[in-house]
């Protein structure tokens, strides 16, 4: 039994976690395919965090039990944030062979070995940094640091402080080893990762490294290389994090900057520790310090007692800050949590859905006006590979994180180049290749 399937749902923390557990198998001997069908173990990653990606999993396992009429030896496990939340579901109902949470990766190899595992326990040190992970399903161009773990913000809405434990961070030694490395295999765009970057601390012998500093010794590599980051929390972006972004070119102008609600009441029953006012004086410094600095968030639709006044609210921020792009969703109540245990789920789904696309159709207005900004503007796009639709033409990404379609030409995936801007959607740019 050593051929083992990783399939990765949900987060790029989750993409990153897979990498460390494909690291981890291979050390102990088992071989990484790209088949299910091929698989003596298949492994599925994903997180808990709305209730339809659970639902996905869920039908996706039943699908995938119809493979051991033809292998009855295959095992099929649950890794990650659901697999510390829905354990004992995942056992009686969905008769998965291995349950492991986030912090059980090094025990992989041995739950496997088992004719059944379940390993959900927490920890409140683990953080693999000794781990350099695989990339798994790369372009071989973006690849993704996870930096700490865990989180302590306790959003009223949110499991992942239930599931993935107290914040810790790692070394910022092992980071800026693994970014080298990442660099000297070729790839060029890195994302460094945690619940809440801005959080990040790290004690190196009596001095304190913040995420200002790691950015900024990541950056240090080579200007080749760009440095992203996600997640930031509103009220821990600090001046000097954006004092950062604004000094390195190679430090990409796009911040994600979730703010969930433009309604101060929604805010505190999010338990969010910040205003609407609050938010504003963050942007209004990053648009100072950072005036080409894209900025996109994630939106919660229909939270508990939300009124059309909240949600008028919400919309009214988006305008005012003018999102480059949003992430948007509707409230579903996650068990645990403490909005489940407090707060009636009081909204008709009927009316979350009305008020959600009212804010897709708004966020696709300030798309597409913010790409129609960018007409007649030269972008240094990375090129990341073929473009899906036409196999003649490239796309890459801009510093604020746009996609780029242009024409292919002689250039190569990994390269930068210079584009003109032509044309646009509200989800795409369209340009020229400049000699």
């Amino acid at each position: 039994m050593k051929n083992v399937y990783i399939e990765t749902y949900g987060c790029q923390m989750n993409q990153a976690d897979s990498g460390i557990v494909g690291k981890i198998l291979q050390e102990n001997g088992y071989i990484l395919v790209n088949s299910d069908r091929q698989a003596d173990v298949i492994l599925i990653n994903t997180c808990a965090v709305r209730d339809n990606a659970e639902r996905r999993i869920h039908n996706r396992v039943h699908d995938l039990q119809s493979l051991k009429k033809n292998n009855p030896h295959l095992k099929i496990g649950i890794l990650g944030c659901m697999a510390e939340r829905l354990k004992e579901s995942l056992v009686n109902e969905d008769k998965v062979d291995i349950v492991a949470g986030p912090d059980s990766y090094r025990r992989i190899a041995a739950l496997i070995r088992e004719s059944f595992a379940v390993d959900v326990e927490l920890s409140k040190e683990e953080t693999y940094e000794d781990i350099i992970p695989v990339e798994i399903n790369t372009d071989g161009i973006s690849a993704f640091i996870s930096i700490m773990r865990g989180c302590e913000n306790f959003c009223t809405y949110c499991v992942v402080p239930y599931t993935r434990g107290r914040e810790r961070s790692r070394s910022s030694e092992s980071i800026v080893k693994q970014a080298v490395n990442l660099f000297e295999q070729g790839y060029r765009d890195i994302t460094l990762l945690g619940q809440n970057v801005n959080s990040y601390r790290y004690n190196d012998n009596g001095r304190e490294i913040d995420f200002a500093e790691l950015i900024e010794s990541v950056a240090q590599i080579n200007p080749l290389l760009r440095v992203r980051f996600a997640t930031s929390h509103p009220k821990d972006i600090s001046d000097r994090l954006i004092d950062v972004i604004a000094r390195y070119d190679n430090v990409c102008k796009y911040i994600h900057l979730p703010v969930q609600s433009g309604s101060d009441r929604m805010l505190e029953k999010m338990n969010r520790k910040y205003t609407v006012e609050y938010y504003k004086e963050k942007i209004n410094k990053i648009r100072e310090k950072i005036p080409d600095c894209a900025i996109s968030t994630d939106i919660i639709a229909g939270f508990c007692s939300e009124t059309l006044d909240d949600h008028k609210a919400t919309m009214e921020l988006m305008k005012w800050v003018a999102y480059d792009s949003a992430y948007m969703f509707k409230y579903s109540e996650r068990p645990g949590t403490l909005a489940a245990k407090k707060y009636p789920d009081d909204i008709a789904e009927e009316e979350k859905i009305r008020r959600l696309n009212e804010i897709i159709d708004l966020q696709r207005e300030l798309s597409l006006e913010s790409n129609r900004r960018d007409i007649g503007k030269v972008f240094e796009v990375l090129i990341e590979g073929e473009s899906k639709r036409d196999k003649n033409k490239l796309f890459g990404r801009t510093s604020q994180n746009k996609v780029v379609i242009f024409d292919k030409g002689e250039n190569r995936k990994g390269e930068y180049i210079k584009v003109e801007i032509g044309d646009c959607t509200s989800a795409t740019l369209f340009g020229k290749k400049l000699l």
